[in-house]
């Protein structure tokens, strides 16, 4: 029976020869992840059922980013909850402050996932993983303490969506247009448990911090799942990094997708999501006078290193609008130094902007950058739903870095290019 990758990942960790979309099975998992948001109520279900010991230490990562360093009480016995049972569990991957960031940042960077695994994680963006060719979804709190004691999880197979890329990106446009151009495209539940299959001659021409940004949204389109095929730049990334043995599955060439639709990266212009719905999207030419009141470059989305040159080329020897607050966050330590090392965080300082520990911080609504009633924010975030940020009176666009930077500098919507004229 011909399959698509994401069937192919799922047919191997159920142990079966193949498998068909709407089909239920039972998969064994690479990893299972949680956050000091989603983790506690996991290690409470755990404990309830009764529970004495995770499957495999070594498959379980528990990343303390969402309410991090802790703002209040409440966030301070959270994190304490699940370091202690961390470390009673001798869970491998615990990351807590001065080791942790941005969840699907970090995981990737630090090669605890690669080509081929399965994964889910209590929250959403797990997703961001199909970038280097694996299976991943987010899942709840309940599913991941179930997870958490068997080492596997029942999935209802998807069928797929294969999205056709050819040409190259143009200048200022990246993953996150591409993705934001796509929802725009189909509607915020129209891939609703599909798989995203990105192929086509145009995926070569995108680096892995483009599809990590592009996996990481497939959500934001109702996928199960978004997924890229393991090629030369997959390799690369994965040298040195992830020291499991690289395996590479490809979809037949007869695979059966409901719905093949094809982009021309080259066509592309950048793409901003008005609010309250990433679906609500207009080219940067099609924005009009927006004011805003603060930029937010950074996220699980757009938080690494591609992502904070591409702020610090606006930004470097502009200001910030007087009226504006600028937040950068890098997406993890590692990005973080490397910035620092490359002499990015000076150009953020300089312009007038203010740079964060790596965190999830404002993109969910948590700390460091709420927003008050009647304020916008251009934000390179990837929800801009009512409150999202904060008030549900304030108002939240979803751009790319370089548009997010020059927006910063104008007080107001506008390309990169109407800067250089």
């Amino acid at each position: 029976m011909p399959m698509t990758m994401t069937q192919k990942i799922l047919a191997a960790h159920a142990g079966l020869d193949s498998v068909q979309a709407g089909q239920l099975i039972e998969a064994r998992l690479d990893m299972v992840l949680g956050n000091d948001i989603t983790a506690p109520v996991a290690i409470n279900e755990f404990e309830k059922a009764g529970a004495e010991k995770v499957f495999d230490p070594g498959k379980i990562s528990l990343v303390m980013d969402h309410f991090t360093p802790n703002k209040d009480i409440k966030a301070a016995m959270q994190c304490k909850q699940v370091r202690e049972f961390a470390q009673k569990n001798r869970i491998g991957h615990f990351y807590d402050v001065g080791q942790m960031g941005i969840e699907h940042v970090l995981l990737p960077e630090q090669g605890i996932v690669g080509p081929g695994d399965c994964i889910i994680g209590a929250d959403s963006h797990t997703c961001t993983y199909g970038a280097l060719g694996a299976f991943a979804t987010g899942v709840g709190s309940t599913d991941m303490a179930a997870a958490m004691i068997c080492g596997k999880t029942w999935f209802k197979v998807p069928g797929a969506y294969r999205i056709e890329l050819s040409g190259r990106l143009p200048r200022f446009v990246g993953g996150k247009d591409l993705i934001l151009h796509l929802i725009g495209m189909i509607g915020v539940d129209g891939a609703l448990y599909r798989s995203l299959e990105f192929c086509g001659a145009g995926v070569a021409a995108l680096s892995m911090d483009d599809r990590l940004c592009i996996s990481n949204m497939a959500i934001e389109a109702g996928a199960k799942n978004g997924i890229f095929p393991v090629d030369d730049v997959t390799l690369a990334y994965c040298k040195d990094r992830f020291a499991r043995p690289v395996i590479k599955f490809e979809a037949d060439s007869n695979a059966e997708y409901e719905r093949v639709i094809p982009v021309d990266l080259s066509a592309l212009r950048p793409v901003v999501a008005f609010p309250h719905l990433p679906e609500n999207t207009r080219t940067i030419d099609e924005v009009g006078e927006v004011v805003i009141h603060q930029a937010v470059i950074g996220s699980c989305t757009n938080g690494r290193m591609e992502d904070l040159r591409a702020a610090a080329d606006i930004l470097r020897g502009r200001k910030v609008a007087k009226d504006v607050r600028a937040i950068v966050i890098p997406g993890s330590q590692q990005v973080y130094l490397e910035a620092l090392r490359e002499g990015l965080i000076e150009i953020f300082i300089e312009s007038g902007a203010v740079v964060s520990t790596p965190t999830c911080g404002p993109c969910l609504g948590g700390h460091m950058g709420i927003l008050a009633d009647g304020e916008a924010a251009i934000a390179t975030t990837n929800r801009n739903f009512v409150g999202r940020m904060g008030h549900t009176g304030s108002e939240v666009y979803l751009s790319n870095p370089a548009v997010a930077a020059a927006s910063a500098v104008a007080g107001k919507l506008i390309s990169p290019e109407e800067l250089l004229v």
